[in-house]
């Protein structure tokens, strides 16, 4: 049984207000300073409509993130976006992105990526039992059997004759 492995989008924002965490399921979501955004930003040095962040579909069926300066019409942030160190317009997100806003205030992206577990519930008549006498002796590296003592077979019982 075999299924596709299950993706988590995690954007955690640092900024004035202190760290949050966003887990990120919608096709669009608008980053900025102005109150109507999806994810705010507290900053002064921050524009009221900074990026976007747009879900695009990967051949897999699975999708990913690409965020873009400034808002869905075109319009580029005051100060634009550093994307590990580098001035973007636009980056396809992967795990561990840093995306710096302004002074004090980041973003890191996580992709969390896991196999999806399907579980069968146990037999109810699935009993394993291991007695020590179904276990043979090891043999030591030298190719001698064990020092452990061996016990003497019982003797036979009268019913069992």
């Amino acid at each position: 049984m075999t299924s596709a492995p299950h993706q988590s989008h995690l954007l955690i924002i640092e900024d004035d207000k202190g760290r949050r965490e966003y887990t990120l399921d919608s096709p669009v979501y608008s980053i900025g300073r102005d109150p109507k955004c999806d994810i705010r930003l507290v900053s002064q040095f921050v524009s009221r409509r900074h990026a976007t962040l747009v879900q695009l579909p990967n051949e897999d069926g699975s999708f990913y993130y690409r965020i873009v300066d400034g808002n869905l019409k075109g319009k580029p942030s005051a100060n634009g976006l550093l994307i590990n160190g580098r001035k973007l317009q636009a980056h396809d997100l992967q795990d561990q992105d840093k995306i710096v806003f302004g002074p004090q205030v980041q973003a890191i992206y996580y992709l969390l990526k896991r196999d999806a577990i399907t579980t069968v519930p146990p037999d109810e008549y699935d009993i394993t039992l291991i007695s020590p006498n179904m276990v043979d002796d090891p043999e030591d590296a030298d190719g001698n059997e064990s020092s452990r003592p061996t016990r003497p077979a019982p003797s036979p019982r009268p019913y069992d004759l």
